[in-house]
């Protein structure tokens, strides 16, 4: 073990670039909420590149969200230094999301590094996103340095967890580092371990100048940040940059690292992560996976990017107020900059006016990028149920793409496919009934199941996407007292008996309402929905009748009773015809007002119908 590094060490870290034989990029992989980001606090405070006096918890999480929910969403590099045998060298960490929505920035930051640090808590042991992004980094050829963390919980079993993870990737368990991000324990020896083993980076620094874009934010005051890491050659402060797909020429304003706040240094040399400022302000002109170069010697090659996330869960994004709708478009375009993995289309909407459909890769994307639209950009904005993108093949052959029910064509329809995810769930085997129960009543078909030790089953299934991605997560962390974990990938699609539920409001169809479910949910779907919006649609002068139909067969019913104006409060005394005369002139009024009328639904109804609690997201 080396000591702890003096100031005196840490300042001769120089600004200027470091020798590819002195660098160590690597990332922190796992299951979320086995402590990465606290490991990360530890790394930070035992290398010195963060005061005591500055110090907070989860450093690394720059979002409100992310410190409040207690997850990471953004991957995050820092530069640290670290001295072994009198040799100070500097270790660039990247800090990784753990929850499965969130893995293609597990995906680009792993493409900026050599290693990777297996992290596995050791209480609760392997979860199945551990196991995802442990292929992943074995897809990426990175050396894996696997670790034990929470060694000081009481519940801690760290030699039956490190028996599992040895027989996983073939190591011996005296082999596993244990540590503990609370209390420090063990970080020092990890931090030897990864400048031992993990190899320096490869490039030639004499090529044409190639550096990758992993990542990328807007400033307000400064524009464009753009975060790389450097393949080839070397950048340089105030020399004219190329962005190879865009053939954009920019001048360099700034490059420096984070270390782990942003520090201004003479250039960046091949195997460096840093960033970039040349104080551009349209965010198109940064793409993620773009290859940076020279303008005055340009490489002809351009780096392998990554492949485009493929969006799995669809939702409208409409602003509250309608003049907000440009105010939502720089939202997002700025958003998008910063998350790669989000894509979005103008689109139209007869009950909501203009907005944006959007593409994300879960649910729980799709609720944090609503909540930084509403925070960040100040927007009041409705969102519609998420959906799924379905095949849709009529019988003249013809075939339609749908991605948002009010796309789903008329007429008589051969077949509907849908998309499909093999799942693979960890549990402890005394729930594996309930488990197995779950996924039949969300028409899953079982694959098989392993045994990784005696007391936990990994279980493999192919779901319907539509059935997994609304609360499929919360219902299986709620039958496994929070101990299974989910992890999924698309696995092509079939086909299925669906059909597309209508609401109508007074015989109007409301497009934002409807909703494609298997056939055996349609009618629970159309009853919950008629009810929900019966209590949340004020009474009108007149009777309104809430519909839920399938083609021109209505499935369910409810009626929002009119508002009634007692006709006979000044009528006492006198004929019986008076009254009834007096009742017949306002049942005339009220059957003209019905065919004249059109129902209001206040934004308020289409909040609460349209929330994450959508009934189309309940257990059938």
């Amino acid at each position: 073990m080396s000591p702890s590094p003096t100031p005196e060490q840490l300042a001769t870290v120089a600004p200027a670039a470091t020798p590819q034989h002195l660098l160590r990029n690597f990332s922190i992989i796992a299951h979320i909420d086995h402590g990465k980001s606290t490991l990360a606090d530890r790394m930070l405070q035992a290398t010195g590149v963060v005061q005591p006096r500055d110090m907070r918890a989860q450093y690394l999480d720059r979002m409100d969200i992310e410190r409040e929910r207690g997850i990471t969403i953004k991957s995050q590099a820092v530069r640290m230094p670290w001295v072994v045998d009198g040799t100070t060298y500097a270790l660039n960490m990247i800090d990784t999301p753990g929850h499965v929505d969130f893995s293609y920035e597990v995906n680009r930051s792993l493409a900026a590094c050599e290693g990777a640090v297996l992290l596995v808590d050791a209480a609760q042991g392997i979860q199945a996103q551990t196991l995802a992004n442990l292929y992943m980094a074995m897809e990426g050829d990175l050396h894996i340095i696997p670790v034990l963390n929470k060694i000081d919980l009481p519940a801690a079993e760290p030699e039956r967890h490190a028996a599992e993870i040895s027989s996983l990737i073939g190591c011996e368990p005296e082999d596993i580092l244990q540590v503990s991000g609370k209390t420090g324990a063990g970080v020092p020896e990890l931090l030897d371990r990864i400048v031992q083993t993990v190899p320096a980076p490869e490039g030639d620094p004499a090529a044409p100048a190639r550096a990758m874009i992993f990542d990328s934010v807007y400033d307000t005051y400064r524009g464009v940040v753009t975060y790389v890491r450097v393949v080839d050659g070397a950048l340089k402060p105030r020399e004219r940059i190329e962005m190879l797909s865009t053939q954009a020429v920019h001048d360099l304003l700034e490059i420096g690292v984070i270390s782990p706040e942003p520090k201004p240094t003479k250039g960046l040399s091949a195997g460096e992560v840093g960033y970039l400022i040349t104080g551009v302000k349209d965010v198109r002109q940064s793409k993620v996976g773009d290859t940076v170069t020279s303008a005055a010697n340009p490489a002809t090659e351009a780096l392998g990017g990554y492949q485009d996330p493929k969006p799995m869960v669809f939702s409208g994004l409409f602003p509250v107020d309608g003049s907000d709708f440009p105010n939502l478009r720089d939202a997002l375009d700025k958003l998008k900059l910063n998350d790669a993995a989000l894509t979005y289309e103008p689109e139209t909407s007869v009950a909501l006016g203009f907005g944006f459909r959007c593409g994300y890769l879960g649910l729980l994307h799709l609720e944090i990028i609503r909540e930084r639209l509403e925070r960040e950009f100040n927007l009041d904005i409705i969102s519609t149920a998420p959906s799924v993108v379905y095949e849709v093949t009529m019988e003249d052959k013809t075939t339609h793409t749908v991605t948002n029910p009010s796309e789903f064509p008329e007429g008589k329809i051969r077949e509907v496919r849908e998309p499909v995810v093999r799942a693979t769930i960890l549990t402890p085997s005394e729930f594996v009934g309930t488990v197995m129960e779950l996924c039949q009543s969300r028409r899953g078909t079982m694959l098989g199941m392993d045994y990784l030790s005696e007391t936990r089953v990994e279980m493999h299934y192919t779901l319907p996407l539509a059935e997994i991605v609304f609360d499929f997560f919360d219902s299986l962390k709620s039958r496994t007292r929070g101990y299974a974990s989910l992890d999924y990938e698309m696995d092509g699609d079939q086909a299925a008996d669906l059909v597309k539920v209508d609401i109508l409001l007074n015989g109007d169809q409301v497009d934002a309402f409807s909703a494609i479910v298997h056939k055996d949910a349609a009618y629970s779907y159309g009853l919950m929905m008629t009810k929900r919006l019966k209590e949340l649609i004020p009474r009108q002068q007149f009777e309104v009748p809430v519909q839920a139909a399938v083609g021109s067969r209505v499935i369910a019913r409810e009626t929002i009773r009119a508002l009634r104006k007692d006709m006979l409060a000044k009528c006492y005394g006198g004929d019986i015809t008076r009254k009834r005369k007096l009742l017949e002139k306002q049942k005339e009024g009220k059957k003209r007002m019905k065919a004249i009328g059109r129902v209001d639904v206040p934004q308020e109804a289409f909040i609460a119908a349209l929330g994450a609690d959508s009934p189309t997201g309940k257990d059938k």
